[in-house]
């Protein structure tokens, strides 16, 4: 099943399926709204607000997310996967750039020294 990924910040919207997390399904499309970093949960520099929607999570840094904002519906793009539609506002480090620039790429230089096929465990 795909649902529909509402960027905020920007209006863009894009499809995403329930076994894809949000950032992989927006780069698949060649879509820039959502800052990208590590990838991996580390870095923090795609942390959303899910404003409306359902989601399932995988583990997020706490270096990057806090108990506090999780609860406030903060978490990292590269970590959610939908189970409805979502409406997603940016917060991460690289916000301003967004509200200043429009839609611009935001592809920073890391690089995934390993690939893993499955997502980590929920937390």
């Amino acid at each position: 099943m795909s649902y529909v990924v509402l960027i905020t910040n920007t209006g863009e919207t894009f499809a995403c399926g329930g076994e894809e997390n949000v950032l992989a399904a927006m780069e698949c499309l060649r879509r820039q709204g959502i800052p990208v970093g590590c990838r991996n949960g580390g870095c923090g520099v795609c942390k959303v607000e899910v404003l409306d929607g359902r989601f399932t999570k995988r583990k997020m840094s706490r270096a990057v997310v806090t108990a506090e904002e999780e609860a406030r519906g903060c978490v990292l793009a590269c970590k959610v996967y939908p189970q409805s539609d979502l409406r997603i506002n940016v917060v991460g480090k690289m916000v301003r750039a967004i509200e200043t620039q429009g839609k611009t790429s935001f592809v920073l230089g890391f690089t995934a020294t390993t690939a893993d096929s499955q997502p980590d465990t929920e937390t």
